[in-house]
């Protein structure tokens, strides 16, 4: 009772404890969520109609279609543009699907698995015949050779030896597969709209008289060029009035930034140059003076490895290209300079001849247990193809086919570097007569070797290169960072910048509407971090300095407006406008003047320029000479009226305002008879590809978010 008793007396603060012990826990519970929330949030490249996608989802689909490129094209790796190209691919793909998927989820569409095996069965889909499954004798694909394939593949499952090749076919099988689903979805969905489309024969014959009814006119044109702008007076009320009629041409559906911006490109200083230009200078003697020609490019580290053979002018770049046809063959240059690429160069031809560009030639391998071994059955058999035996036929022997193969220039002169072996068997083949037969000895074993043909003769060059690009130095770049770093330093408004930026050497340069979908900044690589800091600006804030570019770039940012989703404020299409106002208000003018004008000839006194004007359709806008302006306006006048009639009012025009007279009016000449089903037919193609365009007011109603500039 006692205890019962202390604890009503504290009865208060008990409650005050546990409480705050449990808002402590919850609130924990709470940040913990709002925390996990966050780090989601951070993680989302994008999203669809609510769907997210992160960024390692978003990763694994470049990854597959990389992997796809390097697959059907033999590459090793893409470039950094090329990779850019995938990942804007691979984006734009993921939101056509999501948005084709929900439209056509509500319509009950789908791709059921029995028709994803007909169209394998059947074969004829484009993207099948991209696959390894193509029967060589057919030209089909062949589903026999898929179920063959992937029945070996699930049998191969734990061979290594096998097993990465599989695996890669098997991802390609899998995204030609999914790709093959998607695109289905797409037609399907497409072919429902297209199917709403129809045309007629009474719009068949409009369009037939649009082509091939032709007008002759004789036109009474004022340019508006001919009235003075500072003599129309355009008020604010004028361009409101404007910006009101015209507002849904301002609407944007994505949120845009202006900046202005400071790059500074560090280059090599006087003393840079002076440096590289000794080295290459002592280069240039020493392969003058006859040194080993490998020898001098490999120590000077040249960007132009020294293969020693002889190769076409295509294989050598194309400043050095230039060069060798000049040249006699001992001579070396003296150091040159190209601005193309930034580089210092010296070139000497060591060699000039004329040698095939494709050889065509068969070998024969020989091993054995011991050098002297092999070196007795290589003189055998080189023994007895000399004596006539049938070259195929001893290669079976030797458990060979001894098939001809070509070799083509192309197959090594790019290579980095050539080994001597490699060099000694590639001037064989280069040099051998035409059914000539050569006994090569090498550390692994012997080769013996038959030229069959030599075809397509071009000029070979032996040359060696050196070229290192003019660089700057460490100190250089250093002393560009701290001049630039006290400019960021000393100016921390944009006033200040534009104001400071002469007196340091620099420029302010503006760039307006930055998408955030943009690769880099101010035409620079490597600027993602700007990137996100001007996405996350507000108007007059200044960046810090970045280092960007090839590491050749210094860079400083200022953000001056944000354009968000929805219509542009009138100051920013200001000058559009006005534009707009002035056309309107000078053609009222016009209009006035020529407000009594019945004939051309009162055009004329009027001070209009008469011109003919013939063979006008109403399915193209004339080309006016007078006003140097395309005006479809004026083509559906011409074709509203009957041949003899004059204009009833002025024709407001692109370039200027215009009266005319219809002298002649008939079919075009040598216009084949109106095909009313023919004509149908291309109506509704027509209307089909106008009704492509359905995905973007889709796509504006699929609030889609776009954060790849966060990640890549």
């Amino acid at each position: 009772m006692a205890a019962l008793g202390k604890i009503r007396k504290r009865g208060v603060t008990l409650v005050i404890i546990i409480g705050l012990g449990l808002f402590a826990f919850i609130a924990e519970e709470a940040f913990r969520s709002c925390e996990a929330t966050k780090n989601q949030q951070r993680q989302q490249v994008g999203e669809v109609l609510g769907n997210k996608i992160n960024y390692q989802d978003f990763q694994n689909l470049v990854e597959e279609y990389q992997e796809v490129i390097k697959l059907t094209q033999g590459r090793d790796n893409l470039s950094d543009e090329e990779l850019n190209q995938v990942k804007d691919q691979v984006w734009n793909q993921f939101v056509n699907d999501q948005i084709v998927e929900n439209e056509a989820k509500k319509l009950g569409l789908t791709v059921t698995d029995e028709e994803m095996q007909n169209m394998l069965k059947e074969g004829t889909n484009p993207m099948l015949m991209q696959s390894p499954f193509v029967n060589q004798q057919t030209g089909r694909f062949d589903v026999t050779m898929l179920t063959k394939f992937l029945n070996d593949y699930k049998s191969n499952a734990g061979n290594p030896q096998l097993s990465e090749s599989y695996e890669r076919i098997y991802k390609y099988w899998q995204f030609i597969e999914k790709q093959l689903r998607t695109q289905t979805l797409a037609q399907k969905f497409q072919g429902l709209i297209a199917g709403c489309l129809l045309s007629n024969p009474i719009s068949a014959k409009m369009a037939y008289d649009a082509q091939n009814q032709e007008n002759d006119i004789q036109l009474a044109s004022i340019a508006y060029s001919s009235i003075n702008d500072n003599d129309v007076q355009v008020s604010d009320a004028d361009l409101k009035a404007k910006y009101d009629q015209q507002k849904e041409m301002f609407k944007q559906t994505m949120e845009t930034r202006d900046i202005k911006y400071v790059s500074y490109q560090v280059v090599a200083s006087p003393a840079d140059r002076q440096a590289l230009m000794k080295t290459m200078n002592e280069a240039a003697d020493k392969l003058e003076s006859g040194a080993n020609a490998g020898e001098v490019v490999r120590k000077s580290q040249s960007q132009v490895p020294f293969l020693g053979m002889a190769v076409r002018k295509s294989a050598l770049p194309a400043d050095i290209a230039a060069k060798v046809d000049s040249m006699t063959v001992g001579q070396t240059t003296r150091p040159f300079e190209t601005t193309r690429d930034n580089t210092f160069n010296v070139v000497k031809l060591i060699a000039k001849t004329q040698a095939p560009d494709s050889i065509e030639y068969r070998q024969i391998q020989v091993n054995g247990e011991s050098v002297e071994a092999i070196r007795t059955k290589a003189d055998s058999i080189y023994n007895a193809l000399k004596a006539g035996a049938d070259f195929e036929a001893l290669a079976k022997k030797y458990g060979q086919e001894g098939k001809s193969q070509w070799l083509t220039s192309a197959m090594y002169e790019n290579s980095p570097s050539i080994d001597e072996e490699s060099k000694n068997y590639l001037s064989s083949i280069n040099n051998l007569a035409v059914n000539e037969i050569k006994n090569l000895e090498f550390a692994q074993g012997n080769i013996i070797m038959q030229v069959i043909n030599r075809k397509a003769f071009v000029d070979k060059y032996d040359v060696a290169v050196i070229k290192h690009t003019i660089d700057f130095s460490k100190g250089t770049y250093s002393d560009a960072y701290n001049k630039f770093s006290q400019y960021v330093s000393e100016n921390k408004t944009l006033a200040d910048l534009e104001k400071n930026a002469q007196k340091f050497g620099f420029k302010v340069q503006e760039r307006k509407d930055l998408f955030n979908s943009e690769h880099n900044v101010a035409g620079l690589r490597s600027t993602r971090e700007a990137m996100k800091w001007i996405f996350d600006a507000k108007p007059g804030d200044v960046s810090p300095l970045y280092e960007c570019g090839n590491n050749d770039n210094l860079l400083v940012v200022a953000m001056t407006k944000i354009h968000p989703v929805g219509y542009r404020d009138l100051d920013v299409v200001k000058d559009m406008i006005r534009q707009e106002v002035l056309r309107d208000k000078k053609f009222e003018q016009i209009k006035t003047r020529l407000a009594n004008v019945k004939s051309i000839a009162d055009a004329q006194k009027a001070g209009a320029k008469i011109d003919s004007v013939r063979q006008i359709t109403f399915g193209a806008p004339v080309f006016v000479q007078s006003t140097g302006a395309s005006e479809p306006a004026l083509s559906g006048a011409v074709a509203a009226l009957k041949q003899g009639q004059f204009s009833p009012k002025v024709v407001k025009g692109n370039g200027g305002a215009y009266l005319f007279q219809v002298n002649r009016k008939a079919q075009r000449e040598g216009s084949s008879p109106l095909d009313v089903k023919a004509t149908e037919q291309r109506l509704q193609q027509q209307a089909v590809q106008a009704a492509s365009r359905f995905i973007s007011e889709l796509y504006q109603k699929a609030n889609v978010v776009d954060n790849r500039y966060l990640f890549f």
